[in-house]
């Protein structure tokens, strides 16, 4: 099954790795670190220009913890996007 990120972006739902909420997550230095990584590794996707509420990380099974893995900031809260993948399962 396929995870809508917004504005059209979809990812499957097998390759995501984790759902954060934006506000609560870059509160830590780890994870302000790991998206600066990721935004220099040209890894992250902007799928609105609106205000981000969350982020999501992907990698394809075969290669996680690889330079394969992609980071989508999205504009939809985590509690929707959970919402819309737990709809998804349930088809």
């Amino acid at each position: 099954m396929y995870l809508h990120l917004g504005q059209g972006v979809v990812v499957r739902q097998q390759d995501i790795v984790g759902v954060f909420d934006m506000d609560n997550t870059t509160v830590s230095p780890r994870t302000r670190q790991f998206l600066q990584k990721a935004e220099k590794g040209r890894r992250v996707t902007y799928v609105s220009m609106d205000l981000p509420k969350s982020f999501v990380v992907c990698a394809p099974k075969k290669r996680r913890g690889s330079a394969g893995d992609r980071v989508y900031v999205s504009q939809i809260s985590p509690a929707t996007l959970r919402k819309r993948a737990r709809l998804m399962d349930n088809l």
